[in-house]
């Protein structure tokens, strides 16, 4: 069967005008925010379906309620940064313990709670060294910097499509010959990404090769499975090649797992025996807390002491004055020890592989030519099928109206799905009822939509 385009045109004008009607209160609060750029807090929450956001009342575990009053089953979790959950009762405990009792939320001087995390994310990740910032976007920043530093090469290596927060060199796609080009919408670049990143297309080896060769990158920085343009997952033996390719070029290897942590309690690195030299994660790990982290192989961190030149302890462009603190490094410490642990990691998998299996029931019993990908406690449906193997093929699976319609659909009847894409995570207080819920929902809205 195919969508019928009329169908979902009637079907998606229904939907916007139930959304205008369930969220009055939200409507009429984004219409007052006169002195918010875009009307909103942060611009990127304009992508929320139906023309204006949400606004947001409370949020418990894997539920939030809006200020109309209407309750929603959240698989956004905040794209990620609420993977544990919102407000996760040991990580809120060890807050208000750091304000309330202890005191010093901030006062550029460790606890032992810094040390108890960089020793946890070692015995998870693998690699030795940890330094921390608020989000992951600095530590990716920070990490491309001391990769140049420490090779003395001046470029970058990333995949077309890639995401890692707003790091300039990052925003990439392949032009049709293979060359890098600045990826539509990047606000005020510096320099032309051209100048500074040598792109790849996931999957495809002999790009990564091309990108490589001509030993002048420093650092290639991807995630082990694309996940901002839908999920993209490597084929067998890929990332083992990139790793082999870094080696030979004398390129540093950064694994980005912000979103991919997903896959486990030690992300993809653990799960798939990856082999890093640098090691980025942040969203997650605080539990809501701003958080973040980049880790070092022994030999790496050996290497920055030895740069003497590098002013690391001021304003050499590494770090910053709130990264590390107390506040950040306890909810990281509860997170991680009282949370995200892997009992909770196997019952948001195993949520996800049901959530998963309906969607597929769901896709053959309509014959829709869609695909579902499942990484760890994520999955999401894109609208193609096979599912893409590079970014250049998912971002052409893109369809506006298709993506705000089951956004909407989905809302409209008490469920979230994350606002940029189709992506739907399981933290540990999501329910089989929750993945039930929205398995009827989605083929309820398949069966509004396919031609007959």
């Amino acid at each position: 069967m195919t969508i019928d385009r009329q169908l979902l045109q009637s079907a998606l004008l229904h939907e916007r005008a139930e959304h205008r009607r369930r969220t009055p209160e939200s409507a009429e609060r984004f219409a007052a925010a006169a002195n918010l750029l875009g009307q909103v807090p942060m611009t990127w929450m304009n992508k929320w379906a139906g023309g204006y956001p949400l606004y947001l009342s409370t949020a418990h575990g894997a539920r939030v309620v809006d200020i109309d009053g209407n309750e929603y089953v959240d698989f956004a979790l905040g794209d990620t940064g609420a993977m544990a959950g919102h407000s996760p009762a040991a990580t809120i405990a060890a807050v208000q313990q750091r304000i309330a009792v202890d005191g010093g939320i901030t006062a550029m001087m460790p606890s032992d709670d810094a040390q108890w995390v960089a020793a946890e994310l070692t015995r998870r990740f693998g690699l030795p060294q940890w330094s921390f910032s608020l989000t992951a976007t600095d530590a990716n920043r920070w990490a491309l910097r001391i990769a140049r530093m420490l090779t003395g090469r001046p470029k970058v290596a990333a995949f077309s499509y890639c995401y890692h927060g707003s790091v300039d060199e990052t925003f990439v796609i392949s032009g049709p010959d293979g060359s890098t080009i600045a990826r539509a919408g990047n606000v005020g670049p510096a320099v032309d990404v051209a100048t500074t990143t040598n792109v790849m297309e996931f999957n495809d080896i002999a790009s990564v090769e091309r990108a490589l060769s001509a030993r002048d990158v420093a650092v290639l920085i991807t995630e082990p499975a694309l996940t901002n343009i839908g999920i993209v997952l490597p084929e067998p033996g890929f990332l083992d090649q990139v790793r082999e390719l870094c080696t030979k070029y004398g390129t540093l290897l950064l694994i980005d797992e912000t979103h991919t942590f997903s896959a486990g309690p030690g992300g993809c690195t653990q799960a798939w025996n990856l082999r890093p030299d640098i090691i980025v994660v942040g969203k997650s790990i605080g539990g809501g807390i701003p958080s973040g982290a980049y880790g070092l192989s022994q030999a790496l961190a050996d290497q920055v002491g030895q740069h003497v030149e590098a002013d690391l302890v001021d304003v050499g462009g590494v770090g910053g004055t709130l990264a590390g603190n107390v506040l950040s490094t306890a909810a990281m410490r509860a997170t991680l020890e009282h949370v995200l642990t892997e009992s909770a990691f196997a019952h948001m998998i195993a949520l996800a592989t049901a959530y998963t299996d309906d969607v597929r029931a769901t896709l053959r019993a309509y014959d829709v030519p869609w695909s579902i990908s499942q990484l760890g406690a994520r999955a999401e449906y894109r609208f193609c099928s096979p599912a893409p193997l590079t970014g250049s093929q998912s971002a052409a699976a893109h369809d506006d109206d298709l993506e705000e319609y089951l956004h909407l659909f989905m809302s409209n009847r008490g469920v979230l799905l994350t606002p940029f894409h189709n992506m739907a995570l399981m933290c540990p207080a999501t329910t089989a009822a929750d993945v039930e819920l929205h398995g009827t929902l989605f083929s309820r809205a398949l069966e509004s939509i396919v031609a007959r």
